[in-house]
């Protein structure tokens, strides 16, 4: 025995690069197989089998073949402690150098806490690429080479494999358990979801190679940390959601413009929607609060009641947001400004959507739709409360007046028209579309009535003394003036004609 004993420990010494586990790994995934020597019978078949494996792996086969042999005769005589002792000593050493190899070491919770983002994302993705290796070639190779060497007795071959591998294992899969407790957790839900697809990837090898009852508490272990990784992401996402409700912020945007919640939470949604896949598996059986508005919205998002919950989810996040724009926008003393601010910022958002082809994919053709309709109708309202006064001033079409009443219709044309243009100069659309369409709809409503009643009162009030201070405003300046709106600049209206405007800053909308 204690020869044995001594051939055993040199033939694992010797052999500790021919079978290190991802060797064995491979050749166990592959067409090449572990043989005994002793059955291969005659030279001829030895020759045939070495045809089809390298140099290396017949060697290995050999180590492999006479290791089962000694252990078989060990164990059989009563000397299996002495054996299994030899065995776990040197193997666990391979698989920790393995680990120590990828980059896997103990951390405590306060230490990942502290780490600022750099250093922990290059711990992230370092552990992202580790655990593959660990699992499908480390684990999985020692699992092999124990199963063959002690293939006499079903106990042994699982206590030590789980002696040589818990240490490592746990550590491997207890890491995303401590990413689950750092408080700053929501701008790393991203690296939290990788993380989860990574082990849900890995789960079914995970299953097969830790499917012993000695070696339950290591599956056990990565199953805990994979759960909390989902329960953690649900969490999360639920308070990104009441950080929207519970906004306060009373910051006015100059211009009606887009607000800074809506960029950041349009982002953070758009981010989502890259992971649709893992948040499918996550949300499955977590859908939003089943309020009567929910309800609503869910029909808007899509008629097919199959609907996914991360598009549920998502467009929920959204439906909130633009909760909290219509009470942000009643901040603007203006009602034309508070219309012209729930515009920009909708039509952000659908634009956002349109342009995050997975967010799109997840909403729908029918919610893009839908809100664009909102955006017409916020724009709709804005023109009508912002240019009311100023169409106001003119009378009926069939109307016929004196000039004295015509005078007052210009006066008050003036007043209304230098008042609208003074302060919609100073407000913003950023986006060039929305804002050529909004001046080519007001253009339209404007500048005709404008022009027919110009042309018609002009030629009576020819005579009167300084028309010129009367008639401030030609047609032709009516729309250059027009095209200076929403740019975000100050400006007042002019009594030179149109022929003193700069070409070059005059976008003609007639």
């Amino acid at each position: 025995m204690k020869r044995l004993e001594k051939e055993f420990y040199q033939i694992l010494s010797a052999n500790r690069d021919h079978l290190d586990p991802e060797s064995v790994s491979s050749r166990s995934s592959g067409s090449a197989k572990f043989y005994n020597a002793d059955e291969a019978g005659s030279e001829d078949e030895l020759e045939i089998v070495g045809e089809s494996i390298t140099e290396v792996e017949r060697a290995s086969a050999f180590a492999v073949s006479d290791l089962k042999s000694i252990a078989d005769c060990m164990i059989s005589s009563g000397y299996g402690i002495e054996c299994v002792k030899i065995y776990k000593n040197i193997r666990k050493s391979i698989v920790d150098g393995g680990l120590f190899r990828l980059g896997i070491q103990q951390f405590k919770s306060p230490q990942v806490h502290k780490m600022d983002s750099e250093g922990l994302e290059s711990i992230l993705r370092n552990w992202m690429d580790a655990v593959k290796i660990a699992v499908k070639a480390l684990f999985h190779g020692e699992k092999y080479l124990c199963d063959h060497v002690f293939s006499a007795s079903e106990n042994i071959k699982e206590s030590c494999f789980y002696e040589i591998t818990k240490e490592g294992a746990t550590t491997l899969f207890r890491f995303p358990e401590l990413i689950v407790k750092n408080k700053k957790a929501r701008e790393r839900i991203f690296w939290q979801l990788e993380i989860y697809e990574a082990v849900s990837d890995l789960w079914p090898e995970i299953e097969s190679i830790f499917d012993s009852e000695s070696t339950q508490a290591i599956k056990l272990q990565a199953l805990s940390s994979w759960l909390k990784l989902s329960d953690s992401v649900r969490t999360i996402l639920s308070d990104f959601e009441s950080t929207i409700q519970k906004d306060s912020s009373k910051i006015l945007v100059f211009g009606g413009g887009i607000h800074p919640l809506t960029q950041s939470v349009m982002n953070y949604v758009s981010s989502l929607a890259d992971y649709y896949g893992v948040l499918s598996d996550i949300l499955a059986d977590h859908p939003p609060p089943g309020n009567s508005s929910f309800q609503e919205f869910k029909s808007v998002v899509s008629d097919d009641c199959s609907t996914p919950e991360v598009s549920v989810h998502l467009a929920w996040l959204i439906l909130v947001l633009l909760c909290k724009l219509d009470i942000k926008a009643e901040i603007y003393k203006d009602v034309s400004l508070s219309y012209l601010f729930l515009a920009n910022n909708l039509h952000f958002i659908v634009e956002k959507v349109n342009n995050t082809p997975n967010l799109k994919l997840l909403l729908g053709e029918n919610w893009v739709s839908e809100h664009m309709k909102k955006v017409k109708l916020y724009a709709s309202n804005y023109e009508t409360t912002a240019w009311t006064k100023v169409l106001s001033s003119f009378p009926e079409r069939s109307a016929d007046i004196s000039p004295e009443m015509a005078k007052e219709c210009f006066r008050k044309f003036n007043t209304a028209f230098e008042e609208a243009y003074r302060k919609q100069t100073s407000w913003i659309v950023e986006d060039g579309k929305l804002r050529d369409d909004l001046k080519v709809s007001i253009s339209q409503k404007l500048v005709p009535i404008y022009q027919e009643f110009y042309d018609t009162y002009m030629v009576m009030l020819s005579g009167e003394k300084n028309l010129e201070l009367l008639l401030r405003v030609s047609p032709n300046d009516l729309g250059n003036y027009l095209s200076d709106l929403f740019h975000g600049t100050s400006a007042s209206v002019s009594s030179t004609t149109s022929s003193s405007l700069v070409p070059s800053q005059r976008c003609f909308l007639i």
